[in-house]
């Protein structure tokens, strides 16, 4: 919003509802704003302390650092217009822009650097087989009010941030969870007998393995359907296919001219192109795949939400990246992956394992969803604490 005077928020604290409108200035005014000498970054597999850091976040760790105070760092080359808050004793490599609140304007670095985060930084990008954001960023407008409300907003906004990361701590120690506990529920490479079985099961014996490509196990489909025949939201490509074994994205893609590969419900649909993105799902519903998608329809002695749980695993994923073929865009080897080993017990304790594991997963998605609620709700909060301009 602006007025007759200057720009003013939608929303404002009570105490600040009469203090006028806010200042304008240019990021050049209040801030340095410079890109880092060229550094010898090392490498991300050295390990360390502290963090290294990109234009897109954290890029690597090390045990020495550049400087001692937290920065606002926006990437400007790549992928531009990521703001970051950098830690202290942290590296930044070259492919980002330092932006230091100048001391002597008495801006609070947090107010800044929320108020970037929240800004539209697309109009300074240029170019296009290279896009990068230059030293045009310090006509980049900013809103100032007084120190105080810049200092109530920093701590509303921080306050949230502190909430959103504890949330997603405690979605990523469930993760951390439920890898930890298929370890123990399935069979390590090589045996037949998991380290931790259901009480029920103890004297159950040891589970049969055979090869994912048995027929007993899975039958990986070439079945045709026409994509008049596909549903909306029933389309599936290695795009709205999610990482890390995330599901389908939620925004429906229309197929393209030409058959598709036809899929049921149970049906386990992974994506052949960079397997190493984790890109598999146990099939809710019956449509079309993309070819770049394997079907694989779980036979008649397996449960396919217990083989679902076992292929979403590092164990396969490393198993078919050793096979893949290709270095850009590498692909999973059909063959190969059909001789991937899989250990099953009885359907009845295959079933109790999937319950199992399915429950934490409802447990992981919840968490998941309020975590993204948070972040909504912050962005939604900073359009209204910040006046919006068009620069």
């Amino acid at each position: 919003m602006t007025n007759a005077d200057g720009p003013v928020p939608r929303l404002r604290f009570p105490e600040f509802r009469d203090a006028g409108p806010w200042e304008v200035k240019r990021l050049g005014e209040v801030a340095d704003c410079y890109q880092p000498e060229t550094i010898s970054v090392p490498s991300t597999s050295e390990g360390g302390k502290f963090p290294v850091f990109g234009a897109n976040g954290i890029i690597g760790y090390f045990d020495r650092y550049n400087h001692e105070e937290s920065e606002i760092i926006i990437g400007c080359r790549g992928q531009c217009g990521n703001v970051l808050l950098t830690l202290p004793k942290s590296w930044i490599n070259g492919n980002s822009m330092v932006i230091k609140p100048l001391r002597a304007k008495y801006i609070d670095k947090n107010f800044l650097f929320h108020q970037i985060y929240s800004s539209n930084l697309d109009y300074l990008i240029t170019g296009s087989a290279q896009p990068q954001i230059t030293s045009e960023i310090k006509r980049h407008p900013v809103f100032l009010p007084s120190q105080a409300e810049q200092d109530k907003i920093a701590h509303c906004l921080s306050s949230l941030d502190d909430l959103i990361r504890a949330e997603g701590e405690r979605l990523e120690a469930l993760k951390a969870h439920k890898r930890g506990l298929m370890q123990q529920l399935f069979p390590r490479p090589g045996e037949t007998t998991p380290r931790l079985r259901f009480p029920e099961f103890h004297d159950a014996g040891p589970w049969e393995v055979k090869r994912l490509g048995d027929e007993e196990t899975a039958d990986f489909v070439r079945d045709r359907i026409a994509p008049e025949d596909i549903p909306l939201g029933h389309y599936v490509s290695t795009i709205n296919l999610l990482s890390d074994f995330n599901g389908l994205a939620k925004r429906p893609e229309t197929p393209p001219s030409g058959s598709a590969i036809a899929y049921r419900a149970g049906d386990i649909l992974m994506s052949n192109i960079r397997p190493y993105l984790r890109k598999i799902w146990v099939a809710d519903r019956s449509g079309g795949a993309s070819n770049d998608v394997i079907v694989a329809r779980p036979g008649k002695k397996i449960v396919p939400a217990f083989l679902g749980h076992f292929l979403m695993s590092d164990r396969f994923i490393s198993y078919i990246m050793d096979g893949a073929k290709g270095l850009k865009m590498p692909r999973g080897d059909l063959e190969q992956i059909q001789g991937f080993d899989v250990p099953r017990p009885s359907r009845l304790e295959q079933q109790k394992i999937a319950d199992c594991l399915t429950s934490l997963d409802d447990l992981i998605r919840a968490e998941g969803e309020r975590l993204e609620a948070l972040k909504a709700h912050k962005r939604g909060l900073m359009q209204q604490l910040f006046p919006q301009s068009a620069a």
